[in-house]
C-alpha cells in the first residue's frame, strides 16, 4: 500500500519552516520581518489582480501560490514570536466566516451582504475603536481607503444627499489647489482626490476600476504611439505627439 503523501499546504508550511531556520535555513528569508514582508504581500496581491484582469488562468495559478506563501511566511514569522500559527489563522477566517453568515451555519432565517455589515458592525462596536472608521486598514492603496472611509462616514449620516454636493465639493477644490502656495498645494491636491472619490461613489462608479480602466488605456494608447512613430518618438516635437494621441484616438 503507497505511503500517504504528504498535503500540498503541509509541504508548504515544512519549507517555510526549513527557509526560516537560523540554523541551516535561508539568511534572507530568517532575516524577515513583519514590516519587510508587508511590501511584497500587496504586491502579490497586486498580481493576483493583474493575471484576473488579464483573463490568465495559468497566471492567476502561481499568483494565488505567491499570495498564499505570503500568509504561510507571515504565520511562521508569528509562531516564531509565539503569537499564534498557520492554524490560528485558519481557524480564526473559518469561525468568522461562520459567524457573519449565520443564515448557512446557523438558524437564522435570511442572508446576504446587508446581514454581513450588521455583524461586521457589531463586531466593530465590541472593540475599544467603536468608530465607525475603525477596521479601514491603513495599508490600503489611498484611493481605495479613500472609498472606505466615504462609505463608512455614509453609514451614519455623514454624507451628501446626492450626486451634486459632491461635484460641487470638486468645484471648491479645485479653487483651493489653485490659491495654495508652497506645501499646501499637496494637501490641497489630496483633498482634490478625496473629494473626486466621493463624486465617483456617488455617480456608482467604483473609483479604483475606473482609474485602473484608464490606466490600460492611456498604456495601450501611448504604445500604439510608439508603434507609429516607428522609433523616432522621443524626438517628436509634442504637437507632433498630440498628433499621434489624436490619430491613435481615432483608430480605436
Amino acid at each position: 500500500m503507497p505511503e500517504p503523501t504528504t498535503a500540498p499546504i503541509d509541504r508548504l508550511r515544512e519549507i517555510m519552516v526549513r527557509l526560516r531556520d537560523p540554523d541551516g535555513g535561508c539568511a534572507w528569508d530568517v532575516a524577515q520581518t513583519f514590516e519587510t514582508i508587508a511590501p511584497y504581500t500587496i504586491e502579490e496581491a497586486y498580481e493576483v489582480a493583474d493575471a484576473i484582469a488579464r483573463g490568465d488562468m495559468a497566471e492567476l495559478k502561481d499568483e494565488l501560490g505567491d499570495l498564499l506563501l505570503q500568509v504561510v511566511f507571515h504565520a511562521r514569522i508569528a509562531e516564531q514570536n509565539g503569537l499564534f500559527d498557520f492554524d490560528a489563522v485558519a481557524t480564526a477566517i473559518a469561525d468568522k466566516m461562520e459567524r457573519r453568515h449565520p443564515h448557512i451555519f446557523g438558524d437564522h432565517a435570511a442572508g446576504g451582504h446587508h446581514l454581513w455589515e450588521q455583524i461586521k458592525a457589531e463586531e466593530r462596536a465590541a472593540k475599544a475603536d467603536d468608530s465607525a472608521l475603525a477596521g479601514v486598514a491603513l495599508g490600503l492603496p489611498a484611493l481605495l481607503r479613500a472609498e472606505k472611509l466615504q462609505k463608512r462616514a455614509a453609514r451614519v449620516g455623514f454624507d451628501w444627499p446626492d450626486p451634486s454636493g459632491a461635484h460641487a465639493k470638486i468645484n471648491e477644490e479645485i479653487a483651493e489647489v489653485e490659491a495654495a502656495t508652497g506645501p499646501a498645494v499637496a494637501e490641497e491636491i489630496g483633498d482634490l482626490l478625496f473629494a473626486v472619490v466621493n463624486w465617483a461613489r456617488h455617480l456608482g462608479v467604483d473609483p479604483e476600476t475606473a482609474l485602473r480602466a484608464a490606466n490600460a488605456k492611456f498604456d495601450r494608447r501611448f504604445r500604439a504611439m510608439e508603434r507609429r512613430a516607428d522609433g523616432a518618438f522621443p524626438g517628436l516635437s509634442l504637437d507632433e505627439k498630440e498628433g499621434l494621441w489624436q490619430r491613435v484616438k481615432a483608430a480605436e
